[in-house]
């Protein structure tokens, strides 16, 4: 909640209106009277689609991911997000591009090929990656930190 997703949004345009080649995605609250009751996906092609929603009851039925008070909807996800970065990861070196991931947090690192593609797109030659990660609270989460200590990652600390 302090304006991560903003500022992706922000630079996207900027970015976007300069010509850069850049493709990606976002994550965007979804509020019903006032109150947040999930997070969609939202591609820069703008496709959108569910990655979480609040469940009415707390019993967890078969398969089902959750953080907190919400249901992942890796299906929907992974859906949306692993075509648009194979995508990045297939196109020709000539095309240099920025890939936006925001964001790679608890939520998303339930899909293991969500994992598998974002260290493709971080060591595939010649795209950049404009990405967030969350400050570690709790039990770390492992990719997340294994791309903070990456030599190549620059972390900014957005407050």
């Amino acid at each position: 909640g302090v304006g991560k997703t903003t500022l992706i949004q922000k630079v996207t345009q900027a970015l976007k209106s300069s010509g850069i080649p850049i493709d990606g995605f976002y994550t965007e609250e979804v509020r019903e009277g006032g109150r947040r009751t999930g997070f969609d996906v939202v591609t820069l092609s703008g496709k959108r689609g569910p990655l979480s929603r609040v469940s009415s009851d707390s019993s967890t039925s078969r398969r089902e991911y959750r953080v907190g008070q919400y249901v992942v909807d890796l299906v929907s996800f992974e859906q949306l997000v692993l075509p648009m970065l194979r995508n990045v990861n297939h196109g020709s070196d000539a095309e240099k591009k920025i890939c936006v991931i925001d964001e790679i947090g608890k939520m998303e690192l339930f899909s293991q090929a969500f994992i598998r593609a974002v260290r493709q797109t971080l060591t595939g030659s010649g795209t950049v990656v404009l990405g967030t990660i969350p400050i570690p609270k709790g039990k770390p989460l492992d990719l997340v930190e294994e791309i903070r200590s990456r030599k190549d990652v620059k972390v900014f600390n957005v407050s």
